[in-house]
């Protein structure tokens, strides 16, 4: 009887110190405490990701501004297109001109200069000394 007796203030005794460890893991002050030390060990990593982060939307953001930069400079070439056709077409009007003109200006000088056997003079004498 004495042993079932120990048996049972023992059990008494454990189930106390149980429900009294459960009241005191459950405490609020505790609770805080273990999320300050969760607070504390997660932080820098989260800081990190959010210094990554930020430096990944700032090259997103520089990449961004190249293509649309590049997107508009392709769409002024297409639009000017016209202009480029137009100067094309100047071109081979002023091509054309100075065909022109020099073709009626070989044609003058052909008929301006008198034919090569007038071109040759005759040997003169040396100049005598009297």
């Amino acid at each position: 009887m004495e042993d079932q007796e120990m048996h049972l203030k023992v059990r008494r005794v454990s189930d106390k110190f149980t429900e009294s460890m459960y009241v005191l893991a459950n405490e609020p002050s505790v609770a805080l405490y273990r999320l300050q030390e969760h607070v504390r060990r997660s932080l820098p990593e989260l800081v990190q990701h959010k210094t990554d982060m930020q430096n990944w939307e700032e090259q997103s953001q520089g990449a961004i501004y190249t293509v649309e930069y590049a997107c508009s400079a392709v769409k002024s070439m297409t639009n000017s297109s016209f202009y480029f056709k137009n100067i094309d077409s100047l071109l081979r009007q002023a091509i054309n001109w100075k065909e022109q003109s020099s073709n009626s200006q070989g044609r003058r000088l052909h008929d301006v200069t008198p034919p090569p056997s007038s071109l040759v003079s005759t040997p003169h004498a040396p100049p005598t000394s009297s």
